[in-house]
């Protein structure tokens, strides 16, 4: 029996940043955790420029190509967590800008979220990527991963080093997100169903 999908997907473009390393971190958690099978979508790979499509997301009439594989690589997904940054109390333009190209892709999959940033974590980004999932009829998880300056989490190396809390909420998010994927799957087919008929 194939194992659902996860997701990872890096927030930030910014060179230099942290997501990288703690995305790293968290998918390598995800594969030994083992009930996921887990690929990490980068969005500076992805490179998608500011939303140019001129149809609304919800009828999925895209009309470029770089739109059309970004909806390939989130429709395959059966559950998500992003990792993110927080820009000035809020949630990066990267990562607004790629959830605002799709719609029906989001739906009724398991949202969870790795924030990182200075005293607060990026709580405050974390709590505006929740309102966002919810308006797109994700599921989004209680707990987030908050990691508190980040800055002395880095490895001279480039890596990432948590601490023992931060370890733990890993083991929780996993937790939930597994119990989620698990639950909503005959809801997604069920959807998915009706919509081919």
């Amino acid at each position: 029996m194939t194992k659902p999908l996860l997701q990872v997907i890096i927030g930030s473009t910014r060179p230099g940043r942290a997501g990288g390393p703690v995305a790293d971190w968290f998918a390598a958690q995800a594969r030994v955790d083992d009930r996921f099978d887990v690929e990490i979508i980068d969005l500076a790979e992805v490179g998608l420029p500011l939303l140019d499509e001129p149809n609304h997301p919800r009828l999925r009439d895209y009309q470029h190509e770089h739109t059309k594989a970004w909806s390939a690589i989130i429709d395959r997904a059966d559950a998500f967590v992003f990792v993110i940054p927080e820009y000035n109390y809020a949630i990066n333009a990267a990562t607004k800008n790629a959830i605002d190209y799709l719609f029906h892709e989001w739906a009724h999959k398991p949202l969870g979220i790795v924030s990182y940033g200075g005293i607060s974590g990026g709580l405050r980004a974390a709590q505006i990527l929740k309102q966002i999932g919810t308006a797109l009829k994700m599921v989004t998880m209680p707990d987030t991963v908050i990691i508190p300056m980040i800055g002395t989490l880095r490895t001279p190396e480039g890596g990432f080093a948590p601490t023992p809390i931060i370890e733990d909420s890993a083991v929780q998010l996993l937790d939930q997100l597994s119990d989620l994927t698990e639950s909503m799957s005959p809801l997604r087919e069920r959807i998915l169903t009706a919509a081919a008929n």
